[in-house]
């Protein structure tokens, strides 16, 4: 059973930068959707930052301009780049890959953001 390994969060202050990674523990084909979701205490988990295999992106009103989505797909790699963060973005963040082929969706375990003076 193919798994997803984040890494990266942790604990940073307001204003300071992250980089959280995605990988696959094998190898997944057709994948055409890589996912960055987050879950705070007491909210529903929320897509932040998406790419497809086409290369197109799309981002949470709440971190356009701060975050940034990128991918290989051939090593099935997901990261995402977080700038400028705020105290709101604190969360458990966790990946996502869907595939075509398996007709699968893949989560990782999550990783935990702290924004925090």
């Amino acid at each position: 059973q193919v798994q997803l390994v984040e890494s990266g969060g942790g604990l940073v202050e307001p204003g300071g930068s992250l980089r959280l990674s995605c990988v696959a523990s094998g190898s997944i084909s057709g994948v055409y959707f890589m996912g960055w979701y987050r879950q705070a205490p007491g909210k529903e988990r929320e897509l932040v930052a998406s790419i497809r295999n086409s290369g197109v992106t799309d981002y949470a009103d709440s971190v356009k301009g701060r975050f940034t989505i990128s991918s290989d797909n051939a090593q099935n790699r997901v990261y995402l780049q977080m700038g400028s963060l705020k105290r709101d973005d604190s969360a458990v963040y966790y990946c996502n890959m869907a595939s075509w082929r398996t007709g699968s969706n893949y989560w990782g375990q999550g990783t935990q953001v702290t924004v925090s003076s």
